[in-house]
């Protein structure tokens, strides 16, 4: 099996796929002998891997990048449909906020500032609602908690109780729609 090897001083042994390619980490004195008993020992997981890598390089060559006069209208749309959810969910959080930007982040879908500004994607709009709402409840329930507490977590749960279901579809599907931005 190919793979990229990188020494440091580190302690341990680990791999990573990146590219489809394994890149293994391990430290200056582990002979090569034990980094081949190592990959061997995980290459069932290396392969699911660089499976699961190759599939969505393939997905993403099937979805369309969006244009600038795309996310523009995202945005618009997202100006008009975002403010709305805040309000409403925020009166049931019991919580205030100030000001709600919308952005085209390749990374975030949402951000809570300590002065309680909020932060959306535009691409929420692309994601079902239940999606967005969760997004829009997990930034102002940092208004309770700044933190990923269990006690944050359970601010969450009173007001939106399948909140780890649109977690996991956000996990599951986030990339692929993120990737429309970037190209």
């Amino acid at each position: 099996m190919k793979y990229r090897l990188i020494r440091s001083k580190r302690k341990t042994v680990s791999v990573s796929v990146k590219n489809g390619i394994p890149e293994v980490r391990a430290p200056y004195g582990v002979p090569e002998t034990e980094i081949a008993a190592f990959l061997e020992k995980h290459k069932n997981w290396i392969e699911k891997q660089i499976t699961k890598q190759e599939e969505l390089k393939r997905e993403m060559a099937s979805e369309p990048v969006l244009s600038t006069e795309e996310i523009r209208e995202l945005a618009d749309k997202a100006l008009k449909v975002i403010p709305e959810r805040v309000k409403l969910y925020a009166s049931k959080i019991g919580v205030t906020y100030g000001r709600i930007t919308i952005r085209n982040q390749r990374t975030k879908w949402g951000s809570c500032t300590s002065k309680g500004n909020l932060n959306f994607n535009c691409l929420l709009m692309l994601v079902p609602e239940e999606v967005m709402d969760s997004v829009i409840v997990h930034e102002l329930c940092h208004r309770k908690q700044m933190n990923h507490s269990d006690r944050f977590y359970a601010e969450i749960l009173k007001v939106f109780p399948e909140y780890y279901k649109w977690d996991k579809w956000l996990k599951d599907n986030g990339d692929r729609i993120m990737r429309r931005m970037t190209g």
